[in-house]
């Protein structure tokens, strides 16, 4: 049975424009056609312009031009396209190429409805093309389409009477009719022959992050592929497993958070059901990263989008002039601007992506080797936090304590502190007794708490996890003074002087202002690990008769003994108890390199980051 859409001695292959299921059918026709020509769906008008710009790939290339409203036409080469990918095959085998499309101006925007493109890969290209052609559609077209149709139906016939195999490659809306126009014979339709001031520039970074048909990371998955000669095993689904291994592994390494199997299995059900709602089989980039959201967090779901939306391919030399496009650039001084030929398809294009706009380092590690570290401060909303968090711990603690101090017991000859109603009725068959209740008040205040995140113990081979151990003090009376170890400041840039970290554990003691370094103090010596160390501090540095120890273990005896020989008193509370998205906030922090760095650190520190706390040194 045949397979492939032909006439005469010219195979036509429709395509999805910046598809790469389409690519690669395009490639694999290609191969086992072995024409003696190639026609795409482009004007002659632009053809050096085309070619110069397929050349230069994998960078990539936008060929421009203003049409006479004063509107400008980018048409953006991309290696997932299929008329692109006919064009770097033809130029690598030395084949004739012809640029058969007619020149048309104002051409309209389609957004008709394309099934998900994905299917070519479990159906077949054939098979995709005949349920396409056999569907119930308004297949009325506009004039413009009428033209170029009649205009690339005409130089196909020219191109198939001169003899040799012609291998044409075009949208599949527009296939069905040109097949029916090749049965008759066709005149070459009235055009533009000539076009001035077209351009050729290099896509810069930024914009290819922004303005791809395909997601930058898939391009380059492709592009790599193609030069390995496997991209005939290339899976949609699969390369977006990819991109979430990676996005995992730079969250853990950045956030020191590791995403469980079942928030993957989140993620993925999340995307697949969000992509069907939308019509299509495989989620697309914008769907994978709300997807990463709602199954993580914000943290995660910039890792994949940073990831994601990389290009690998880029050079500071392009020899070309640089064009910078974003999304919201489709109107530039009131003038219109139109991308060529909008893809007939489902996908929503130049989405609004929930990302962080912030300056970029020029070069990679730009803002490690800028931070100092020599007067390091914190981020004030971050402090306003941990310090409402810390006052909650000890109001917590406190009511934990008085529950505990309750005393029920049956009504004889004094109502005490009243009646114990719940106690009452859940024991009235036991002999109709009325039991009253009396409230022992709790003693002091709380005037220190630790809460313990990991406890970093020494590994066999002496490695840390958080090996930096500072202590700060309060930089006003409304705040405490702290000790606390973490990750490395410097070692993970959010920004310019602005650096990320995480704690283990902290220590608050509250007023500020009296604490000695603690990591330095030998009185603390006897301290076994961090935990202890912290829990020590608190004690000695204590003013209040109670100390709040949050952590996944009780503390141990020796500092249980410790506390009772200052008179002081140790609430545990595990912290499996307290809420983890809390916990999850307050364990990020941020240090900034010095007080100037307040001014813009908002700018690259993410809302649902201004849950934790940074101290000045």
């Amino acid at each position: 049975m045949k397979k492939t859409i032909e006439w005469k001695n010219i195979r036509l292959v429709s395509i999805l424009h910046n598809r790469m299921e389409f690519a690669i059918e395009v490639k694999r026709q290609f191969e086992e056609f072995s024409p003696d020509h190639v026609a795409v769906e482009y004007p002659d008008t632009l053809k050096d312009k085309i070619l110069d710009g397929v050349k230069r790939l994998p960078f990539l290339s936008a060929v421009h031009y203003q049409e006479k409203d004063g509107a400008f036409t980018y048409l953006l080469l991309e290696p997932t396209d299929g008329q692109v990918e006919a064009l770097r095959m033809a130029l690598e085998k030395n084949i004739p190429t012809y640029f058969i499309d007619r020149d048309t101006e104002r051409y309209p925007t389609d957004f008709s409805p394309m099934p998900d493109p994905y299917a070519v890969t479990r159906i077949g290209h054939f098979a995709y093309c005949q349920a396409y052609m056999k569907s119930p559609r308004d297949d009325r077209p506009s004039p413009d389409d009428t033209l170029r149709e009649k205009n690339m139906a005409y130089h196909l016939q020219q191109l198939s009477k001169g003899g040799g195999k012609t291998l044409f490659v075009g949208g599949v809306s527009h296939i069905p009719r040109i097949l029916k126009m090749l049965e008759e014979p066709q005149t070459q339709v009235i055009g533009r022959r000539r076009r001035s001031g077209v351009g050729l520039s290099h896509l810069h970074e930024e914009s290819s992050r922004e303005i791809l048909g395909e997601m930058p990371f898939l391009a380059g998955v492709y592009e790599r592929a193609r030069t390995h000669g496997d991209c005939q095993e290339l899976d949609r689904l699969e390369i977006n497993s990819r991109l979430i291994t990676i996005a995992r592994k730079r969250h853990l390494k950045n956030s020191r958070e590791e995403l469980s199997q079942g928030q993957i299995r989140v993620l993925h059900k999340f995307s697949r059901n969000y992509a069907l709602l939308t019509g299509q089989l495989v989620p697309d980039f914008y769907q994978l990263i709300i997807a990463g959201r709602g199954a993580a967090d914000d943290n995660f779901s910039y890792e994949m989008w940073e990831e994601g939306s990389k290009y690998p391919w880029q050079t500071e030399d392009p020899g070309l002039p640089v064009l910078r496009l974003k999304g919201e650039d489709l109107y530039l001084d009131r003038k219109k601007i139109r991308f060529h030929r909008r893809l007939k398809t489902l996908r929503r294009r130049l989405v609004p992506v929930p990302v962080r706009k912030k300056e970029k380092e020029r070069y990679p590690g730009q803002w490690r080797d800028g931070f100092k570290g020599f007067s390091i401060c914190s981020y004030p909303p971050e402090d306003l936090v941990i310090e409402g968090y810390g006052r909650y711990l000890q109001k917590k603690a406190l009511e934990i304590k008085s529950e505990e101090n309750f005393r029920v017991e049956p009504f004889t000859g004094s109502m005490l502190d009243g009646l114990d109603i719940r106690e009452t009725i859940r024991k009235w068959n036991q002999g109709n007794k009325v039991y009253v209740k009396e409230e022992r008040p709790v003693r002091g205040r709380v005037g220190s708490v630790v809460v313990i995140f990991d406890p970093d113990l020494v590994k066999k081979d002496g490695a840390e996890d958080f090996p930096w151990c500072v202590t700060w003090r309060g930089e006003n009376k409304q705040e405490s003074d702290m000790a606390f170890y973490s990750t490395p400041a410097g070692e993970v840039m959010e920004g310019p002087g602005i650096s990320r970290c995480q704690y283990g554990g902290f220590m608050l003691t509250y007023p500020p202002l009296r604490v000695y370094d603690i990591w330095k103090d030998p009185f603390f010596y006897m301290a076994r690990n961090k935990p202890e160390r912290l829990l020590m501090a608190a004690l000695d540095y204590c003013l209040e008769k109670h100390v709040v120890y949050v952590a996944a273990t009780p503390p141990p005896e020796w500092c249980q003994s410790m506390a009772a020989r200052l008179g002081k008193k140790i609430i545990y509370l595990p912290i499996g108890t307290l809420s983890p998205v809390t916990l999850k906030k307050i364990k990020q922090f941020h240090v900034l390199d010095g007080h100037p760095v307040r001014k813009f650190a908002h700018n690259y520190i993410l809302p649902s980051h201004r849950g934790s706390l940074v101290r000045n040194q």
